[in-house]
């Protein structure tokens, strides 16, 4: 693909899948992802990977550095430098957490769709093998 051109919202919004890769290029990756109720993305870092957030539906805490909590909701922008732990929980019971993430440079395979949280780890397990 030589560029992306969607409605990120819309495309945020119908996302069903723990994690869907939109466009890779060679300095930045769009991201879309769900959160069922109460789940979350698990503590986690990238060394040399500035992340975006962008909430369009839900609200959200997230965790720096497994201390300082934000809680942040439609509309709300996050930016997680490079070396920062971070971690985000969808925190209504009851409903998905819908957000969009960009990193730079790329941190998934181009064409990743991960439907659950579980296939996440196991991809992320098998490629630390």
């Amino acid at each position: 693909m030589i560029a992306y051109v969607g409605h990120m919202q819309k495309q945020t919004l119908e996302n069903t899948c723990f994690r869907r890769v939109l466009f890779t290029g060679k300095h930045i990756q769009v991201v879309v992802m769900c959160l069922g109720p109460g789940e979350e993305i698990g503590d986690e870092v990238h060394q040399g990977v500035d992340q975006y957030f962008r909430i369009e539906q839900g609200e959200a805490t997230f965790v720096f550095n497994e201390g300082q909590e934000h809680r942040v909701g439609d509309g709300d922008v996050v930016v997680v430098p490079a070396g920062t732990y971070h971690n985000v929980i969808n925190s209504s019971k009851t409903k998905a957490l819908k957000l969009s993430t960009l990193y730079s440079p790329p941190n998934h395979p181009d064409g990743t769709v991960q439907q659950t949280k579980a296939d996440a780890e196991e991809a992320e397990a098998l490629a630390h093998r």
